[in-house]
Order: structure tokens, then C-alpha cells, then sequence
């Protein structure tokens, strides 16, 4: 069985004063915020992250990226508060996305243990008729 994805928040008060902050080096007018998360999150999470905060229509000044154990918001100074929470919402989004990914994966696994008892007993049958075919050519054995 496969492991479920896990889902990741951002880390509970937060010191902001140890926050890394600096100016962004390739855009004149953004900044570089790691926020801490509560753990690293898994490969799953990660494509599910980037899938939503993409298809966000606030993308032109603001830019999310996992390092780690920290999410990474490249963004301009204003409207800071707006920003932190448009992060949470995706954050919302990305773990609500990571239910869905594990009830698909849960479905997947349970179809696929029904699809090999099917194929186990399909084989059996026709094992058992290539046999019967075989009695008839041969005489029984």
C-alpha cells in the first residue's frame, strides 16, 4: 500500500524577527520571505502547491516556492497582510488537494485488489479449460 501524502501547515507563532527577509536579486522592487512550515513536505504536496498558487489570478506580483522546510514568497512590499493571507488560502487549497490526491489513491489501490482477484480467477478458469481441452486430445492423466 501505498503512503498517504501528508498534509503541511505553516509552522504556529511565528517569530518574526527571525524571519529570513532580503531583497530579491533578480527583481528591483521584490523581496525573499521564507516562512517555516511544520515539516517538509512530500513530493505530492509540492506539485499540488505549485498547481494552486499558479492557478491564482494574484500570480503578476508574488512568486511561492518550497526550500525545504520553509516556503519561500518572492513578492513586492505591498500589502504585505493581503499576501499572508492569500499564502494561507493556498495552503488551504494544496491540503484540501492532498485529501482528494489520497481518496484517489485509496480508490486506485482498492480497484486494483479487485482487478487481480478478477484476473486471478480468470486465469484459473482458463487454465482449467486449456487442461480440459488438453484431457480430451490426450485421454485423462
Amino acid at each position: 500500500m501505498k503512503e498517504e501524502a501528508r498534509k503541511v501547515k505553516l509552522k504556529e507563532n511565528i517569530d518574526v524577527s527571525a524571519l529570513d527577509i532580503k531583497k530579491d536579486s533578480y527583481f528591483r522592487s521584490a523581496y525573499v520571505i521564507d516562512l517555516p512550515l511544520d515539516s517538509v513536505p512530500d513530493h505530492a504536496w509540492q506539485d499540488i502547491l505549485d498547481r494552486e498558487w499558479r492557478a491564482s489570478l494574484r500570480l503578476w506580483d508574488r512568486k511561492l516556492f518550497v526550500v525545504a522546510d520553509k516556503l519561500r514568497l518572492v513578492t513586492s512590499i505591498d500589502d504585505i497582510e493581503g499576501k499572508i493571507d492569500w499564502v494561507r488560502q493556498v495552503i488551504e487549497r494544496t491540503n484540501q488537494g492532498i485529501d482528494e490526491y489520497n481518496k484517489e489513491i485509496k480508490a486506485r489501490e482498492t480497484q486494483t485488489g479487485e482487478d487481480l482477484h478478477r484476473r486471478t480467477a480468470e486465469e484459473k478458469v482458463s487454465v482449467d479449460a486449456i487442461r480440459d481441452s488438453l484431457r480430451k486430445r490426450f485421454g485423462a492423466f
